[in-house]
């Protein structure tokens, strides 16, 4: 009949209509409490109590349900912000209604604010214990009241918790404060000094700047499907930040996973404002690195998180992949068209490939259920299935010096209800405790648009790790996989739930996908494989697992620009191996000249790979090949300008790996920013899609439609267009011709010789 949850469904970013505005009452202001009703409800009361003092009645109203969404900003009494150090999240649009990419997402919100009410308390105070229930009464006369919800207000104060500074410190003195309410310590805040000419890069994989400075920023894993750089959302946050560019370079790790906060000099333009949730125990802790080059300070954290590591030559090569390609015969097709068009690829994501209810078998196959892991004998591929012979199918695709990587998702589904094998997997999962776990107990149910209600596996517990990656272990000792897409690891919603390695939701929900790659990485080890996966998500912690690419975006340029951000920031942070769906991956396929940029910017990324999103099947196809990109656009270049560069991608392997392999082991990241070859030009930060990969190579993505030539800033040193071999002085900004098939690269004049033969044929 009603329902009320105080923190609503743990979406970082918007509220609910059934939860308490804010979630964490401030000392000397109002609380705006929300519940949920049936149609049948023709009126809500809220009894409200003070210290245990008889309850008062407090009437609530229907919402209007075309409101605008109400952001998470809040203030206390002084005027300070609680949703973060630049007054609340950074990205809230009014426009964003739950920041989903499904229809049914946007639909079920509306149903929501429908049948929403609510009613504003009285001012709260510090000290003090509320209580508070709700009774509703129905077109029959009928009343049911809800259990009582207890809160008290927050406040800041100079005093509370334990801040533990490491590696010297350079918090400002006296800029630390604490939140605390009547249960203990909430958040901390404290600010760092900022020089006029120093700059601020990190945070993870951001889309919307490479610079920082002058934002206000958050660090949560979250899936915003497409337009990142707009919403200033990502799926690979990290607590890290470097500063460049003034006496020495530094950064700064809030050694945490859960929530933290920054305004890089926003509101105050010589400060960073950091806050940061803390645990019970109301202590954080902060490492500061240093060291005379941007790499030395990465270096630093790295040691803190965990190094990266070394993958197999073959992840240089194209990939490919096409959401769309759910038979074996379309796989196999696709790859013929390859071959006929003398494009070579080196690995193919196979993301249709299973039945979507266990993510274990292939669809269309027959077997019996079983309580114990499938062996490939168990399984019987019917002749005219989808997938006729898997084996045989990555056999010859191995012939063909073609890796085979299959896509994966951490959840259990339960929509439809699970049968056969699904409802095998999810019995065990309940009854051995294997799932993330809600504070009181139940299996957690997934509170996002994706696979909505289905059960999370709880990948903090090395146990539950093996028992799900033991049902997928035939298809790397037997079928002969190469590795994993370990897609969609956002879905831990709450910051309530309960894990097996003892965190709750608030510090384990940013854990979760680091958990996830490593657990397919140590099944592909463990069967005498590399740890190839390729995921979206991750966290400070994930440097060691893999591969990552950028996510979900449209084709567009401004997609195309976000995105080399979202490179340039990621590799700031640690990540060697890094992509992205070239060109993009939803809507209409781009138009030949968008395709071709993004694909001459891609050859000289650390990971090069097309894909495209799922269209229901229809016509026009939406593939991101470039056989049909050409069909779709009528534009001849298409294909043997693709070509030219894939064969480019080829003799580039060599140079990438031995660059990689001097990454991980401690050298600058492979596809850097220029500030940190160069951290002392400020130059270097008007050009900031600008980006080096490995030592020798620098490179300029046009990232604007008809363009013949391009300014380009060489940084100080000696330089040689790779495409005529003219020798040019650094130091200076030059005017280069930018053809579709020859996209502006210099190399160094010192690794010249050694590298020209790779741009000669």
């Amino acid at each position: 009949m009603i329902r009320h949850r105080p923190f609503g469904s743990g979406h970082p970013y918007a509220e609910t209509e059934d939860q308490r505005v804010p979630a964490r009452p401030l000392d000397g202001q109002p609380v705006e409490l929300r519940v949920r009703a049936s149609a049948r409800v023709v009126s809500v009361v809220c009894d409200w109590t003070v210290d245990g003092a008889a309850p008062v009645e407090l009437p609530l109203t229907k919402r209007i349900a075309d409101d605008p969404p109400a952001t998470d900003t809040t203030t206390d009494a002084a005027g300070e912000s609680v949703g973060g150090a630049a007054g609340g999240p950074p990205g809230d649009r009014p426009d964003v209604v739950d920041g989903g990419h499904l229809a049914a997402a946007q639909a079920r919100t509306a149903r929501a604010a429908a049948g929403s009410w609510s009613v504003h308390t009285p001012v709260v105070n510090a000290g003090s214990r509320y209580a508070y229930r709700f009774r509703a009464t129905t077109d029959d006369g009928a009343s049911r009241a809800s259990r009582w919800f207890e809160m008290t207000a927050a406040r800041w104060s100079d005093a509370g918790g334990k801040l533990n500074v490491e590696g010297g410190d350079r918090i400002v003195p006296g800029s630390v404060r604490w939140l605390a309410d009547g249960d203990g310590v909430l958040r901390v805040r404290f600010e760092l000094a900022l020089e006029p000419d120093e700059h601020v890069v990190g945070f993870g994989e951001r889309f919307d700047a490479v610079d920082q400075r002058g934002r206000a920023l958050d660090a949560v894993v979250f899936e915003q499907y497409k337009a990142q750089g707009r919403h200033g959302r990502t799926y690979l946050p990290m607590p890290f930040a470097m500063v460049v560019g003034g006496r020495a370079s530094w950064g700064w790790h809030v050694q945490t996973s859960r929530r933290t906060w920054y305004d890089v000099g926003a509101a105050r333009p010589g400060r960073i404002v950091v806050e940061a949730e803390t645990g019970q125990d109301g202590e954080l802790g902060v490492r500061f690195h240093g060291g005379d080059a941007p790499a030395d300070v990465l270096r630093g954290f790295l040691d803190d998180v965990g190094r990266p590591t070394e993958l197999p030559d073959w992840v240089f090569r194209l990939w490919a992949s096409g959401n769309e390609w759910n038979t074996q015969e379309r796989v196999l097709a696709e790859m013929d068209r390859h071959r006929e068009h003398d494009i070579p690829v080196g690995a193919l994501v196979i993301e249709a490939w299973s039945d979507e209810t266990t993510f274990t078998a292939f669809r269309g196959a027959t077997y019996e259920p079983s309580e114990e892991p499938h062996e490939l004998a168990d399984y019987t591929f019917p002749a005219d299935g989808p997938w006729p012979d898997p084996k045989g199918m990555v056999d010859e695709l191995h012939r063909r010096d073609v890796k085979v990587l299959l896509w994966q998702i951490p959840l259990q589904k339960m929509r439809p209800h699970p049968g056969h094998q699904a409802a095998v997997d999810a019995r065990q999962l309940v009854e051995r405790g294997y799932g993330v776990r809600e504070a009181d107990g139940r299996p957690y149910r997934n509170r996002g648009w994706w696979f909505p209600l289905a059960l999370m596996p709880d990948l903090s517990c090395q146990e539950v790790r093996d028992w799900w990656t033991a049902k997928r272990r035939y298809l790397v000792e037997e079928v002969g996989i190469d590795g994993f897409k370990t897609d969609g690891g956002e879905h831990a919603w709450g910051h309530d739930l309960r894990y097996a390695d003892g965190r709750d939701g608030a510090a384990g929900n940013g854990r979760f996908p680091v958990h996830y790659a490593r657990a397919f990485g140590d099944l592909l080890r463990a069967c005498g494989k590399a740890p190839v996966t390729f995921s979206r998500a991750g966290f400070a912690g994930s440097q060691p697992h893999g591969a990552f690419w950028a996510g979900d975006e449209d084709s567009t340029w401004e997609a195309f620009r976000s995105s080399i951000r979202a490179g340039i920031t990621a590799s700031a942070c640690g990540i060697v191996y890094w992509g992205w769906d070239l060109a993009g991956f939803s809507g209409p396929v781009p138009d030949a000249e968008l395709y071709l940029r993004a694909a001459g910017a891609s050859a000289f990324m650390p990971i090069m790979q097309y894909h495209s999103e799922f269209n229901h099947h229809r016509t026009p196809v939406r593939d991101r090949t470039p056989w049909n990109v050409a069909a779709q656009t009528g534009d001849g270049r298409v294909i043997p300008v693709f070509r030219q560069l894939a064969g480019l991608r080829e003799r580039l392997v060599p140079y990438l790996a031995e660059q990689a392999r001097t990454a991980v082991g401690g050298g600058a990241p492979l596809m850097r920013g220029l500030f940190f070859d160069h951290p002392d030009d400020p130059e270097v930060w008007r050009h900031p899609l600008q980006f080096k990969l490995g030592d020798a190579l620098l490179i300029t993505p046009v990232t604007e439609p008809n363009i013949s030539k391009i300014s380009v800033y060489l940084p100080e040193g000696s330089w040689v267009d790779v495409w005529t071999g003219r020798d040019l002085t650094g130091g200076r900004t030059v005017t280069l011709p930018a053809p579709l098939d020859r996209p502006p690269v210099l190399c160094a004049a010192e690794h010249w010789s050694r590298l020209s033969p790779v741009f000669a044929a």
